[in-house]
């Protein structure tokens, strides 16, 4: 069966779940998309690798990652391999001194480990056609409109980003940083970066 290359599109908080998020993965070449509903903590994993950003301390994945590279295991692709009842099952394919190894993991944790050593992750037709919806590029730019709407009405204090002023977004940055919440650290610094550009 052959694999299909997916990349991360979007990550937003989900419509359907309370306290959860969506992961969106998109088909290479291709038109199809992967929704995946993802906990908090996997979503905030998956950002802080994405956005660059440096917590104080290491995240979980951080930790697989040092431990990894330490012991001289490289983590070649993350395979998103079956869907069943609504959960998808990933595994985590590494190389160690010439041997593959498929490791088990849920579809979250795998992928955040994956963004940590810019691995590809693929997944299979039959999961696209099940699980997978083809969406045309009107509706995307509607959806990212609409993320970037949520995205400026978020901010630590109630009040809208917008309004701030560079230096009071500077340290709601650094709180944000300070406090580990890195979900409203990532919002504080596209605001920031939209400025000055």
């Amino acid at each position: 069966m052959q694999k299909i290359k997916l990349i991360i599109s979007a990550l937003s908080y989900s419509q359907t779940q309370s306290g959860a998020y969506a992961l969106m993965l998109t088909e290479v070449g291709g038109k199809r998309k992967l929704p995946i509903v993802i906990g908090g903590f996997e979503a905030q994993a998956i950002a802080v690798e994405l956005e660059k950003m440096k917590p104080n301390r290491p995240l979980t994945h951080d930790l697989f990652k040092s431990f990894a590279v330490a012991y001289e295991i490289e983590i070649k692709e993350i395979i998103i391999y079956k869907f069943e009842e609504g959960i998808f099952f990933a595994k985590i394919v590494c190389l160690k001194d010439g041997v593959l190894t498929e490791i088990d993991s849920r579809t979250s944790d795998a992928i955040a480990i994956g963004v940590r050593f810019d691995c590809p992750i693929f997944t299979f037709d039959n999961i696209l056609k099940d699980a997978g919806t083809l969406i045309d590029d009107e509706f995307d730019q509607d959806d990212l409109d609409d993320a970037d709407e949520d995205e400026l009405e978020f901010s630590p204090e109630g009040n809208t980003l917008v309004v701030a002023s560079k230096e009071d977004l500077e340290s709601m940055l650094k709180e944000a940083l300070d406090n580990e919440d890195y979900e409203a650290a990532s919002k504080i610094r596209d605001e920031i970066q939209k400025r000055t550009e």
